[in-house]
């Protein structure tokens, strides 16, 4: 049971197997109890500066910004960022295509860079409109794209996942990958936002 202010309701099916699956990892040697919940607060503590990190990276290394492109999870390595069992797709926004990443099924999202997906990320709503009408979803968002941009959407799977490579900002030339990389927001990694500068 689920201790929820004082009272006690069954515990759901996902939460369920998260018991069951840490319990028999902890029987069997695996993992300790105190691993498990060391991994489960470095979750919960991350946040998008890793994939901001990237992202800043390849805006000032052509090279290293064709080898994201090429193999995310290779490219995100060089960095020092694990991305284990995960195979990573970068897709780029360029002055005539925008990208949108969802994931229709449940929440995939690549978590080692980005953090917890937002609420809104994990809604029925957001999974279900933005394969149907992303436009409107984006301007939604405050996201207004020109009708000439083409908006490509990606959905993410349970071993792949995507992230948005934004288009640098005007404006930002001789900037330090430090400062671009405060510029580079989670939900412009998502493709529902556009870097901007201050």
């Amino acid at each position: 049971m689920n201790e929820d202010r004082g009272t006690y309701r069954p515990l759901s099916y996902f939460q369920l197997m998260e018991v069951s699956l840490r319990e028999l990892l902890v029987e069997k040697g695996v993992l300790t109890d105190a691993e498990v919940d060391a991994a489960v607060e470095d979750m919960r503590r991350r946040g998008p500066e890793r994939g901001a990190r990237v992202v800043a990276r390849a805006w000032t290394d052509p090279a290293f910004k064709a080898r994201l492109l090429a193999d995310g999870t290779r490219a995100c390595e060089e960095l020092g960022f694990d991305l284990p069992a995960l195979r990573l797709v970068v897709v780029e926004n360029t002055p005539e295509v925008h990208n949108a990443i969802v994931c229709t099924l449940c929440s995939c999202y690549p978590r080692m860079l980005l953090g917890l997906p937002p609420d809104w990320y994990k809604s029925r709503e957001y999974r279900a409109r933005m394969v149907r009408e992303p436009r409107a979803v984006l301007a939604e968002f405050g996201l207004v794209l020109p009708e000439t941009v083409r908006i490509r959407v990606h959905d993410s799977t349970a071993d792949m996942r995507y992230m948005v490579l934004p288009m640098r900002p005007a404006g930002t030339e001789g900037w330090s990958e430090e400062r671009l990389a405060s510029i580079v927001t989670r939900d412009a990694m998502i493709g529902v936002a556009v870097p901007k500068v201050a």
